[in-house]
Order: C-alpha cells, then structure tokens, then sequence
C-alpha cells in the first residue's frame, strides 16, 4: 500500500483552535442547561479546558514496543562491558520522574516521537497490542479501558486530547497481536538446540505456522482497524474534526539480513553467544521474506479496512538496512575498535537493533531486559525520530519511506530521509 500524502492547510492551528474552543463551550452551555433544567444532555465524558488559539499542536505516539522506546538506552551493543552502550543510563525509561507511569511500558527518552519540534506526550507501552491486557503486567492497548490498573491508551488520548491540542497521532500496533516475541524465542531455541547437521527451522513450527495462518492473520487484521477506529473515535470525542489531525501509521522494520548478509557463521553458537542472533540462515530468509512482509501487509490493511481517510503511513521496513544486528560492516563495539558509543563514527559502525537475550544470560543485576531483545536501540530511535519530524512537516504531516542517507550525525541524530 503506497503512503498516503494528507497534507492541512497552512492556517489549521488556529482554525483547530478556534473550533474546539467553540465545540467546548457549546458542550459547557449544554451541561449548564442541562443542569438547570433537570434534564440529562449529550455532554463529553471527560473534563476538559479550553486550549489557548495560538497553542502548538502535540505530537503523540501510541501503539506497542516499536514506538514506545524500548532499548533506547543502548547506542550499539558490547559484550565486554555494558558501559561502552549505555547511553541513557538507568533511568532511560523512568517517564514519571523517578519511576514509570506504567511498569514495564519502557518509554524512553530516546524516544521517536519526542521530535523537538513540536511538543510531544508518549502513551505507547512495550507489549502492548490492539486490545488492553490485565495479566500478570498491565499493558493498555488501543482502547478505551478503564480500570484499577489504569486507562487504554484510546482513552489516555481522548483525556489528554480534550485538552491538548493534538496534531498528529503516531501508531505502531499489530505485531504482539501476531506474536511476534514468541515467533523470535521460538527461532532462537531452535537454532540454540538443534545440531547443524539436522537444522530444526522456526518457520515451519506448528506454533509459528498457526501464527502465520491466514484466519489469524485476518483475525488482526480486524483487531488492528478496530484500534485505528478507537484512536479515531478518541479523537473525536475529544472535538475534533477528522480534518484537524492526522494519523500516521507506521511499519515494522526489518531488525536482521538475510542469510548471506551476517557476519557470524551459522555454523556453531557464535552466532547466538557473541552477536545475540540466533536464527538459521533459511529463518533469516523467512523473516524477511515472509514474516516481516505479512505482517506489515496485514497491518496496512487494517488501515485499509478502517476506512479512516486522515491518515498517512511512515514506511519502516528498511530503515535499519547497512546497520542490523549481526550485519556485515557493523559490530561489537569491541569488534569495530570503539571504546565507547560517544567515540566518532560509533553510529556508523554499531548495531542499530538490539541484541537478543534471554532469560540464561541476564543475572543478578544486570542492567538488561529480555523484552529489549531486537528493537531499535537509542541510534535506531533516533533515526525514525528524525523521519517523523519530518513527517510532521511543520504541522501539514504527510508520509513516506524512511531511508538512511549518509554518514556521520546531524544535530546528534544519523542522517535520514523522507521519501
């Protein structure tokens, strides 16, 4: 599906203001009426305040792990001494202050969405997909819960939106729905535990095969159009117009090569035990091949399915191309010859993805997390933060492919472009 352009017209933050202002003050004169007269009246579900005309528009990020921030403490990875990576430190996802809004939710601080130019609020959580879970963590999805542990994040938008001029609303959803951490811990113990000489591939699992069905994937399908309904429902609730923001949609990068673009053997454990890639070459192939474009095919036609017409989509599938894990002309940081992530041309010769751990390989006070495995770290972050500030456009957003162009940093982030 090629990116949908929907560009507002150069005069859309005040003319936004202006009509939300006057949408609330009919919703106050209704709930005045309403209360001398006795009478029940059609009012908004949630308090709000007037938003002042000249207010500059937000930029929100919701969604799942891919645009919430996870692993954005790391710049590159080293087995030799976690410090050379860390380039936030252990308060990289402390959004609240000293702790987390939500637990877990890992909102970063090199998080895409926080793109300068334009103010910004992140709601998206580490985990989360379509539908809001209450199980062992809280993770709110695309909907409008409201319980003891907290609020959907449809929710959270509409209460923050209803006084907030919002702008654009950035969207990464439908791969925990797929299964997408359990797809990659499958491949992994396959490689992990299977000789060379009888290779056990992930992709014809029957676990993963059911994960790839077509009933499952048209199943999110539907689940991701309902939750691109409940953002659009949120907003609208909220006072607006679906002409006064616009929804930008993202896809899923490609976080490994394919087989023959890894720099460790598939022969042996190195490919696990040094670079944290444990799939088979015929897995690599299948991930991006199969897995990574079913996945964002069906993620693109739920938007489809949506029917919502404001929308743009932010293509990501080959963003992190020249800089994956485990890919040839990257590396460790103790591999390329860099002491640390602050050293010159550390973004050019480091991973962008986070290496894959798990759970044998944590200990006692490690600084790792296993849900950090194979997401952009802090350089890959900040290479779709500069796409989505150019997405955002100055406030007349559109959207496009995200592609690294060059070398080296700019303003401190690596150099990317908008197409």
């Amino acid at each position: 599906m090629p990116s949908a352009r929907f560009v507002l017209p150069a005069h859309r933050t005040s003319h936004r203001a202006t009509r939300r202002a006057t949408h609330r003050a009919t919703l106050a004169f209704l709930g005045s009426a309403a209360a001398a007269l006795g009478v029940l009246a059609p009012v908004s579900p949630v308090a709000v305040a007037p938003a002042a005309a000249d207010e500059t528009p937000y930029v929100v990020s919701v969604g799942d792990s891919y645009i919430s921030g996870e692993a954005g403490r790391w710049a590159g990875s080293s087995n030799a001494d976690s410090d050379r990576a860390d380039a936030l430190g252990a308060g990289a996802y402390l959004d609240a202050g000293s702790s987390e809004s939500i637990e877990r939710c890992h909102r970063s601080s090199s998080a895409e969405i926080h793109i300068g130019t334009a103010p910004s609020l992140n709601l998206a959580c580490s985990g989360a997909e379509t539908s809001t879970s209450t199980g062992d963590r809280f993770k709110p999805g695309l909907d409008f819960y409201d319980g003891a542990e907290g609020q959907g994040q449809a929710l959270a938008l509409q209460e923050f939106a209803s006084s907030h001029d919002v702008g654009m609303v950035v969207v990464s959803i439908g791969g925990n729905d797929v299964g997408f951490a359990d797809v990659v811990q499958t491949c992994v113990l396959d490689f992990l535990y299977s000789p060379g000489w009888a290779k056990d591939y992930c992709h014809d699992d029957n676990s993963v095969e059911d994960a790839f069905s077509a009933s499952h994937l048209a199943q999110v399908r539907a689940d991701v159009a309902a939750g691109l309904t409940n953002v659009a429902t949120a907003m609208r609730t909220a006072g607006y117009s679906d002409d006064e923001w616009t929804l930008l949609l993202q896809t899923y990068p490609s976080p490994i090569p394919r087989a023959g673009g890894f720099r460790y053997s598939q022969s042996g454990y190195t490919r696990q035990d040094t670079g944290g890639c444990g799939f088979w070459n015929a897995d690599a192939d299948w991930a991006n091949d199969t897995a990574l474009p079913a996945i964002n095919s069906t993620v693109l036609g739920g938007l489809a399915d949506s029917g919502l017409t404001n929308t743009a989509v932010l293509d990501l599938a080959h963003t992190f191309d020249g800089r994956r894990l485990c890919e040839s002309g990257v590396g460790l940081y103790e591999e390329v010859g860099l002491a640390s992530w602050t050293s010159p041309g550390a973004v050019d010769r480091t991973e962008w993805v986070n290496q894959i751990r798990t759970v044998s390989t944590i200990g006692s006070g490690s600084p790792y997390y296993v849900q950090e495995s194979l997401h952009p770290n802090y350089w890959g972050q900040l290479a779709v933060r500069s796409c989505v500030r150019q997405a955002w456009n100055g406030g007349a957003p559109l959207g496009g492919t995200c592609t690294r162009t060059g070398t080296g940093l700019t303003a401190g982030e690596p150099v990317m472009a908008l197409r």
